[in-house]
């Protein structure tokens, strides 16, 4: 689509050559072409051709910004000897506005031309048309020309551009760089939203342009694809969950519910936990310098022992979240149990005292379990049988020779 800009926005049709630089260069400030939207900008008739020698003019009075060389075997000076077609010319410094501008050349038509509303006010300002009205001109959505606006109104609020109230139409200033634009304006609606929001909190957060993150947001089912496809998006994806989750019990709850109900998730789940749990046991060790016993005894642990799992230990930080790292966990705890092992047996005090809480720890269990039959239910209801009584007759024999063997062996010692 060509686009086209009205005389008042260009060079005078009656200006002399001499004066056609000047007034190009002052127009292209504000006016270049629409490079990113090119639908924003209802074209105009035609602007009437400058003379023959203007752009030569023009050429030479601009030789000190002019490029150095484009690398396609032409030199500077042959083209600043030719006479170029005006219409070349003024979109070569069109381009050239927009590429140091950008989006605040659009965003000052808006800002100079928009009041919401349309609403009436004092001195000039009653020219301002509604957004409604401008977008209409344009050829655009109101939306879209409110999304400058308010892109103009955040920077105006920190002082990089001036306020409405002082812009009248035609008005032209000093833009800012192209780049600081995108600190101001999205192009999507969601970016308002209270979602819109946190999204762009957590892509500024992540050091990235908030409309790239904004974009994935509005479009989840790319973002399942790329997931699918891609290992690196699948691990990036992955991490942004597990961080998330920490503060999402929710999520958590629903993560926790798809595991247990997916047959190879759980059983997943329950292999790297064990894992865990025997890297624990070996990690123990080497922190905190003791060891466990099967009996449940806590321990010193031997100089040995703790060189050993600290070898482990090592292999598996290196090994951590590869493949072999479950069997190499398996192999450190087997290892390393069968240090503890040897350890207490090679101790006699040590081995005494395992038996001993080995010994307690099996009466305790067979108290709580007798402890907790219910013998009152045996009286009241129909559920005896003699096998029942054969089993705590055989019981109470094999107390009676486990106290007769205790009292002996008290006598003896």
């Amino acid at each position: 689509m060509t686009i086209a800009f009205t005389p008042s926005e260009t060079a005078p049709a009656d200006a002399a050559p001499g004066d056609t630089a000047s007034a190009g260069a002052a127009g292209a400030a504000h006016v270049p072409a629409m490079a990113q939207e090119p639908e924003f900008w209802e074209p105009s008739a035609p602007e009437p051709r400058e003379e023959p020698g203007a752009p030569a003019e023009r050429h030479e009075q601009q030789g000190a910004d002019a490029p150095s060389g484009d690398g396609d075997g032409d030199s500077d000076s042959d083209d600043l000897g030719q006479e170029h077609d005006p219409v070349v010319v003024r979109d070569a410094l069109d381009f050239g506005v927009y590429a140091r501008t950008g989006g605040w050349t659009f965003a000052l038509k808006v800002a100079r031309s928009v009041r919401p509303g349309g609403q009436a006010a004092e001195g000039t300002a009653r020219t301002k048309v509604s957004a409604k009205a401008f977008a209409r001109l344009a050829g655009c959505s109101p939306e879209r020309v409110m999304r400058y606006y308010k892109a103009w109104d955040m920077a105006a609020d920190d002082g990089l551009v001036p306020q409405f109230e002082v812009l009248v139409p035609g008005a032209d200033i000093e833009l800012p760089e192209a780049d600081v634009w995108l600190s101001y304006y999205t192009s999507r609606n969601g970016a308002s939203s209270v979602r819109g929001q946190a999204i762009t909190a957590a892509a500024e957060a992540e050091g990235i342009r908030p409309t790239k993150a904004l974009e994935v947001a509005e479009n989840p089912t790319a973002l399942r694809a790329a997931i699918l496809a891609d290992p690196g998006t699948a691990e990036a994806a992955r991490g942004a969950l597990l961080d998330r989750m920490k503060e999402d019990p929710a999520l958590q709850t629903e993560m926790a519910r798809a595991i247990a109900r997916t047959d190879d998730l759980k059983k997943a789940v329950a292999s790297e936990a064990k894992a865990a749990d025997r890297i624990g046991y070996v990690r123990q060790i080497v922190e905190n310098g003791q060891i466990k016993t099967p009996a449940g005894q806590t321990v010193e642990a031997p100089a040995e022992l703790r060189a050993e799992a600290e070898r482990h230990l090592s292999l598996l930080d290196e090994l951590d979240d590869s493949e072999e790292a479950g069997e190499w966990a398996g192999e450190a705890y087997d290892t390393v149990k069968g240090l503890v092992a040897k350890a207490v047996e090679e101790d006699p005090a040590l081995r005494v005292q395992e038996r001993r809480t080995k010994f307690y720890n099996s009466l305790q269990k067979a108290t709580k379990v007798f402890e907790e039959l219910t013998l009152d239910e045996v009286m009241e209801e129909d559920i005896y049988e003699a096998d029942m009584l054969q089993r705590l007759e055989a019981l109470q024999e094999a107390i009676g020779t486990c106290i007769s063997a205790l009292r002996k062996a008290t006598t003896t010692s």
